[in-house]
Parts: C-alpha cells; sequence; structure tokens
C-alpha cells in the first residue's frame, strides 16, 4: 500500500521518464504493474548486495544468491546449435573457475571481452550439467568497475523474463529509479504528520525513499526500511479501525434477544456435546444479536472443529426472532453438504430450508423465491445463486458466509442489501490465521476461534514417502479398502495451465486404475475441466460409498465430507502450500476410524519443501502450520515475489518478520482515533488526504478481497 499526496509529480505517466518511452513503459505496466511514477519509486528492492565485497570462486554453492566474483576470462567462445547456441566465457581465479553464458547480445559482449584481461563479474549462480555458471552476470574492468560515487549496497528489484529479454534487468532499471529520484525526489512531499515522525523518531519520506533504493549504508536502509513499513502499516490499520468504529456507532443491527422452540428442539436432536468452543462462539454471537448493532464477526476454526454446527445454530436463532437466514458456500459440493448435513438436527422442529444453486431447475427455483418472499423458508443455502437480484427475502436477519476468502466483497455487499436494516453477518474461514495476519486482513471485524475439535475426533498419522515406497503405499491402500474404507488421491493444481493439471490427473487416474482394475475396485474422478453434473455424479458415487477411491485435483480441498474416507494421498505435495496441504488432510479422520495422510514426493527437495513435509508429520494444529507458513513465505522468494495471494498490496511490510511493528503502528492509530474518531483536528488533516487517496488507489486497482485466505 503506497501512500503520497494526490496531484504531484508522481502521478506522472511512467513512459514520460527519461530512458523509458513508450515502448518500455508499456512493457513495465504489463509485466510488472508499473504505469505511474509513484509506482516506480514504490517497487522497492527486495534483496540487497553489498558490492564491497569480492568472494572467491570456490565460495559460490547452491545457496548463493547474487554474488561478485574477480577474476581473468582464460577461454571463450560459441557453443551448442539452433536454439541452444550460446557465447560461453570462462572466468578464472586463483580458487577455480566458473562460466559466463550470454544468449543475447552476443556480438556486443565478444568485442568487450579479452582473453587474459581482469574483470569484476556480478550476478546470480546456477547449476547446468552439475557446474555452476552465471547466466547474462554484470561485467566489468576492474579500472572501472567502481566509478566514484557508485554505492556499495545495490538493491535487486524484482523481474520477469519479457523484462530481461528486452534489456531492463537490473542495472537498467536501477538507472530508471535513480533517473527519478536526482530529477524529482525534491518534490514528493511528506505523507506523516510531523507530530508521528517525531514521536516514533522516524526519517522523512524524501530520506527514506532515497535510502531505501540506494542506500549509504547500512544504518540508513534499516531507518528507510523501518519508516516505510511504518507508514505502510499504519494507514492500514487506520483505515480499518476508523471503518469499525463508524460501523459500531452508526450501524443499527437487527435486535434477536429471543431463545425459542426452533433453537430449542434443534438442540435436542445434536447426538453429542458441543466443545467448549463451540459454546463459547455462540455467546459470542448471542451478545452481538442482542446489542443493537449490526454484527460483522469472523469464525475462523480448524478442519473440523463444528463451524457448520455454530451456524446452523446461530440461524435457528433467527428464526426464533421471525428472521430468515442464509448461508452461502463457494462451491455446489459444500452447499449440497451443508444442506443434508442440518436436515437430521433441524427434524421435527418446524424449521423449513431451501437449496439454491447454478443447477436448479427453473420450477423448484420458482418455488424457492416465493418461499423467501413469504417468509415461509427460513433458512437458504446456496452457492453464488443467491446473490442473483431475482433473490429477494422477506426478512433477511442472519447471513453466513462459508469459506469467505472465495467471495468477493461486492458479493457480499450483494446479500447486505437485501434487507431493509443490514442483516448480521458471519463470515467462516476453515484455513487457520496467524494472529498478525488476522489483525491486517480483518482488522475491522470481530474475530472468534474455534480451537478445540469435537471429542472423539483421532488425530490424522502423517507420512512422508517417495516413489521407490509406492508399491508399498498401493499394498496399504488395498488393505484399507478391504476393510471397508475410502480413499482419496489428490493431484496438485498448476494455476498455469488447466491442461496440465488435467493431464497430469489423467496419467494418475490410468495409473490408479490398472492398480486397482474393475469390477474389483471402482474409482470416481474430480476436476475442474469436468460438466457439473458430471463432477456431482462422481462426487455422489464416493460420498455414497459405492467408490472405493476418488481421483481428483484440489478441487476437493474444500467442503467434501466422506466419513468413510480414511486415507489422503497427495500426490507431488512438494508442490502444495502448507495450509492447502492441511485443508486436503483435513477431508480424512472425519470418521471413527483410525486416518491416514500419505505425502508423495520425489527424492529431491528444495530446503523449504523439505520443511514443509517435515512440519506436516510432525503436526495436525492448523494454527502452527499457519504461523509456520506464514515464517517460511517471508518477504518473497528469490525472484521477488513479495507475499503474493494477499489482497492487501504490501509492498514492504513482512507480516511474519514485522509483528512489532504491525503492533506499533495499530496502537498509534487507535490512539488518534480515541482523541480524534473523525481526524477533524488540523494536525490530522494530511491523514485524512492519505486515506482518500488509499481509497482511490483501491478502486484503481479494483483490490479484489475474494483473494485474502
Amino acid at each position: 500500500m503506497y501512500l503520497c499526496s494526490m496531484s504531484n509529480i508522481l502521478d506522472s505517466d511512467i513512459k514520460y521518464l527519461t530512458g523509458i518511452g513508450p515502448k518500455r513503459g508499456e512493457l513495465l505496466g504489463k509485466e510488472l504493474g508499473i504505469s505511474t511514477f509513484r509506482d516506480l519509486v514504490y517497487t522497492f528492492p527486495f534483496r540487497y548486495v553489498d558490492k564491497s565485497k569480492v568472494y572467491a570462486i570456490s565460495d559460490v554453492s547452491s545457496s548463493t544468491a547474487y554474488i561478485q566474483l574477480r577474476g581473468k576470462i582464460t577461454r571463450m567462445g560459441m557453443v551448442g546449435e539452433k536454439q541452444g547456441k550460446r557465447f560461453v566465457a570462462t572466468l578464472s581465479d586463483s580458487t577455480g573457475h566458473i562460466d559466463l553464458v550470454f544468449f543475447k547480445g552476443i556480438k556486443w559482449i565478444q568485442e568487450k571481452l579479452i582473453i587474459n584481461k581482469e574483470y569484476i563479474v556480478f550476478g546470480k549462480p546456477s547449476i547446468f550439467k552439475e557446474s555452476f555458471n552465471m547466466v547474462h552476470p554484470e561485467i566489468d574492468q576492474v579500472s572501472d568497475s567502481a566509478p566514484a560515487g557508485e554505492p556499495s549496497m545495490i538493491g535487486i528489484y524484482s523481474s520477469t523474463e519479457k523484462l530481461k529479454s528486452a534489456g531492463i534487468g537490473n542495472k537498467v532499471f536501477s538507472k530508471f529509479v535513480m533517473t527519478l529520484l536526482s530529477k524529482h525526489l525534491s518534490q514528493i512531499p511528506e505523507t506523516l504528520p510531523d507530530y508521528i515522525l517525531k514521536r516514533h523518531k522516524l526519517c522523512p519520506l524524501q530520506y527514506a525513499l532515497k535510502n531505501i533504493h540506494f542506500p549509504s549504508d547500512p544504518k540508513a536502509l534499516s531507518a528507510a526500511q523501518m519508516r516505510l513499513k511504518f507508514e505502510e502499516l499504519f494507514y492500514l490499520q487506520l483505515s480499518l479501525l476508523k471503518t469499525k468504529k463508524k460501523r459500531t456507532q452508526e450501524s443499527v443491527g437487527v435486535m434477536m434477544p429471543k431463545v425459542g422452540q426452533y433453537f430449542n428442539k434443534s438442540f435436542a436432536n445434536i447426538p453429542f456435546e458441543l466443545t467448549g468452543a463451540q459454546k463459547r462462539v455462540i455467546k459470542e454471537v448471542r451478545g452481538d444479536i442482542m446489542s443493537g448493532k449490526q454484527m460483522n464477526r469472523l469464525l475462523q476454526g480448524d478442519v473440523g472443529s463444528g463451524k457448520t454446527m455454530v451456524a446452523l445454530l446461530c440461524c435457528l436463532l433467527s428464526a426464533d426472532n421471525g428472521y430468515q437466514s442464509c448461508i452461502m458456500a463457494p462451491t455446489e459440493v459444500l452447499a449440497q453438504q451443508h444442506y443434508a448435513g442440518v436436515q437430521k438436527t433441524i427434524a421435527g422442529s418446524g424449521i423449513r430450508t431451501a437449496l439454491l444453486t447454478g443447477s436448479t431447475k427453473a420450477k423448484e427455483r420458482r418455488e424457492i423465491h416465493q418461499g423467501l418472499l413469504d417468509g415461509s423458508i427460513h433458512i437458504l443455502f446456496g452457492t453464488h445463486a443467491v446473490i442473483e437480484d431475482t433473490v429477494q427475502f422477506l426478512r433477511l436477519g442472519f447471513v453466513v458466509i462459508d469459506e469467505q476468502h472465495r467471495f468477493g466483497v461486492n458479493q457480499r455487499a450483494k446479500l447486505r442489501f437485501k434487507s431493509e436494516i443490514a442483516p448480521h453477518i458471519l463470515v467462516m474461514t476453515a484455513t487457520p490465521i496467524p494472529r498478525t495476519l488476522s489483525m491486517t486482513l480483518y482488522g475491522d471485524l470481530d474475530v472468534s476461534v474455534l480451537d478445540e475439535l469435537p471429542p472423539g475426533r483421532k488425530p490424522i498419522q502423517t507420512m512422508h514417502l517417495t516413489e521407490s515406497k509406492r508399491d508399498a503405499m498401493f499394498a496399504f491402500l488395498k488393505k484399507e479398502i478391504a476393510l471397508g474404507r475410502q480413499v482419496f488421491i489428490v493431484y496438485p493444481l498448476i494455476k498455469e495451465s488447466e491442461t496440465m493439471d488435467y493431464k497430469n490427473l489423467e496419467e494418475g487416474y490410468e495409473l490408479i486404475t490398472r492398480e486397482f482394475p474393475a469390477p474389483q475396485y471402482i474409482t470416481a474422478v474430480v476436476h475442474g475441466q469436468q460438466k457439473n453434473e458430471n463432477k456431482a455424479y462422481d462426487m455422489k458415487l464416493f460420498a455414497e460409498g459405492r467408490a472405493h477411491i476418488l481421483v481428483a485435483t484440489s478441487v476437493i480441498e474444500v467442503g467434501v465430507d466422506v466419513p468413510n474416507a480414511s486415507v489422503m494421498v497427495i500426490e507431488s505435495a512438494e508442490r502444495f502450500g502448507l495450509s492447502q496441504l492441511h485443508q486436503l488432510r483435513g477431508r480424512v479422520g472425519r470418521g471413527a476410524e483410525k486416518s491416514y495422510c500419505i505425502l508423495m514426493t520425489g527424492y529431491k527437495l528444495s530446503k523449504e519443501s523439505r520443511q514443509r513435509i517435515d512440519l506436516m508429520c510432525a503436526t495436525n494444529d492448523g494454527f502452527e502450520l499457519a504461523e509456520a507458513d506464514l515464517r517460511m513465505r517471508g518477504p518473497g522468494d528469490i525472484e521477488g515475489t513479495q507475499q503474493s495471494g494477499l489482497a492487501i498490496d504490501l509492498r514492504i511490510s513482512n507480516l511474519a518478520q514485522d509483528s512489532q511493528i504491525l503492533q506499533l503502528a495499530r496502537m498509534t492509530a487507535e490512539e488518534i482515533l480515541d482523541r480524534d474518531p473523525s481526524l477533524a483536528g488540523g494536525e490530522n488533516a494530511l491523514l485524512v488526504a492519505q486515506l482518500a487517496l488509499m481509497k482511490k488507489q483501491d478502486e484503481l486497482v479494483n483490490i479484489d478481497y475474494s483473494k485474502i485466505s
């Protein structure tokens, strides 16, 4: 989230910066989203390299990122044929040698390099045929390697192959930033009030921007990072807390004080004791719906913690007070499952429910519409279909949004406005969210946590196997099936290519059907390219126990509840994130039998992949895994992909590492709003301007809050 006052030089189109022009400007926009001077100056390096240090070639290792070497060119020439043709120069020092490889600009580099001349080389080592090389490194003769005034700490920026191919490597990108700062830094206005800068001893914005890109020394870099991180997190918290304060003061909510027969009769049908956590959350919700203010509550609960039961009981309280409820789920499978799952609990209570999805037939749809309008339907279950304009309620009072990160903010707003008085809203997620992330993403919501599992649920045994153990794994599956159990086998979903997903799954399906032949074994298959009716048929086949194995992509990550399934096999488990692995694992262990999760991987695993797999085998605690996931993902990978997946555009903050700055930012925002709730004081005029700019920028980039997870 980057901030600057409006109508200034930073609003200029990037193509007008010296050295860029229309063609490069268009490319920077497409590849990195840089379309203005502001975008460029707020695209920060994700790593810094100390160019004052020169390493020996023998120091190069597989964990080395960018490195600076010094040596003589001892050999050079063209290698390979056709597309594989490349220019290779060998750099040698007293400790060893490394190949410098060039696929483009060959004529220029051939003219530049001279055998037995000494050069300074700066680049990123990679391995090719078990030897290290550097592809397209920066090369300078020793005599001109360090021009006067050049900083020794060099920032490394995110890039793409298209930018590199167009000649916009790190050096050129850095030059663009240097041009902007040298010409326009003095025109960039301050964005934090003076009293905040003094109180927290923060450096001015111009100093911070100069030293975040071109640090004069580590101390200056640290001061710049602190200032920019605080600002980013402070304005985020100020925005969230101001929204919450305004809503709390102004919102009017439906009053629901009564507990009646719908709740009591259904509660008597529950065949088990609610956990202490479930009782606590229902009490928290009751407090909200009796307050006269509109409820906006987030319910976090690990897989299988009983969120759906809490949601149903809250909807029954709504019915007891004469209001209708709606439970919206992201997939048809999940909506159908919720609908079917509550029927035993509400039996004999007089509650009428309905299910509305994309595949609901026209005649049934008309009947549902009528039942909602005349109030005879108390609880509507459904998918996105429930937010269509044609769906109108007589008295909508309570809305539950399950797996809320699958829905955009506008979709949620549509449900809110289906009632004269805004209904109470309970959003639920089965993805455990670390506290720092929760504070950042949901700072305007009240948060409840289901941190207990229902009694009788046995921990799932998780094991890691490689290809050499595949036959043993198949034998184990046959043994479980012989005992009457069922098995999930999941293949990774590759976002870039649905075709690849399908091919991956298709090959797996063929292998499974060979190993588990019909009619002795029945195998169902579910993936994203199926028609809804085919998907529903195969899912039903498995859910009803008529198929022994379900082969699927991670489309089944959310919501499939098959108590008889005791084994989850996750193929290529190294390609899944921790929270996704945990979600998939949660599809088993729902019955009385002992359950297993088998993580299949290749032999070679990266350090991060091995950490993820080891953690999965060590714990079943989703919150512990979520904290670890946040720590491990850190600020981004080595190419600079920073915290992708967050709906909030955090340019510099890292929620895993900056929790203390986040606390400080939130505390500062709270104190300011306690003193001046509407920010009407003259000293806060800048804060009002910055919040307005944030709102404008969010609208411009059309932030989709459905990506929060």
